[in-house]
């Protein structure tokens, strides 16, 4: 086992944009209207979500414009995410498909600027899903690489198109997203030295251990010769799982487990997003 690396993903959100971009910009409009994984989006609905988030990071973050106070814990972040996303949708449907093309184009190149400019290991502010406590700035990039990572998988998945789920792309998603595992664990009571590991099959892949350490859990790349828990889940259930794509049942129908249930069933509790 050794200790995690920083995810690295500045250089791919030019071509993740563009992959977007080329993909809508051909879609025929009857394509425009189909259903998503999230609920009651269409894929017209997800990429107005993608440009709501460049405008929310471009206005909060690099002009520091912010009309209403932070929220003051989880269940209300959940519930402003959630009220700002029905505004902005109800507001925004009357956009054309090649309008919201072109305002991606827009905001694209400026989000990219903006994320460059930053000091990558300085010290940001959280990234709630992986725990409340302030976070390096590269956690934060990861987290908005698997943000527009995962809504074009959906986009993908509606029309019928292959997703970016090469290496280069979904490896660090992947990377990103089991970073939530000390969070769900938390309030899992263990005895010292106690490792479960996550074995995620297919290219993208990697094996982590999740280990109980002074009373709390750390996640560490690789696994130790000694689990009292194993679950290898392969990379397209992953992914789904942790972005709420899957039920934990039908993830747990997917994978192959074993060991301690308490630990081995909590995993399957872990999302990667926040709404």
């Amino acid at each position: 086992m050794r200790r995690l690396e920083p995810v690295r993903v500045l250089e791919l959100f030019p071509e993740v944009r563009q992959e977007l971009l080329d993909l809508l910009s051909n879609l025929p409009a009857e394509d425009w209207e189909r259903p998503t994984a999230c609920a009651l989006w269409s894929v017209k609905d997800v990429a107005l979500h993608l440009l709501g988030g460049d405008i929310g990071i471009l206005s909060r973050r690099r002009d520091g414009f912010a009309p209403g106070p932070l929220p003051a814990n989880w269940a209300e972040l959940v519930a402003l995410i959630n009220h700002l996303n029905d505004l902005w949708l109800k507001a925004a449907r009357r956009v054309s498909p090649r309008v919201l093309c072109d305002l991606l184009s827009f905001t694209g190149p400026q989000i990219e600027e903006f994320f460059a400019s930053l000091d990558a290991f300085s010290v940001g502010s959280a990234v709630d899903w992986a725990g409340p406590q302030p976070a390096p700035v590269w956690l934060d990039l990861a987290r908005e690489y698997t943000e527009r990572w995962h809504h074009q998988q959906q986009v993908r998945d509606a029309v019928g198109r292959p997703g970016l789920k090469q290496r280069r792309f979904l490896a660090p998603v992947l990377d990103t997203f089991v970073r939530a595992l000390p969070y769900t664990f938390r309030d899992v009571p263990a005895a010292d030295g106690t490792a479960l590991r996550l074995s995620i099959s297919g290219e993208s892949g990697g094996d982590w251990s999740l280990v109980r350490e002074a009373q709390q859990w750390n996640l560490y790349l690789g696994a130790g010769a000694a689990v009292a828990g194993t679950v290898v889940l392969d990379q397209d259930a992953a992914w789904r799982l942790f972005t709420k794509g899957l039920t934990p049942g039908e993830a747990r129908r997917r994978a192959s487990i074993s060991g301690d249930a308490s630990l081995t069933s909590k995993l399957f509790e872990t999302v990667s997003v926040i709404a």
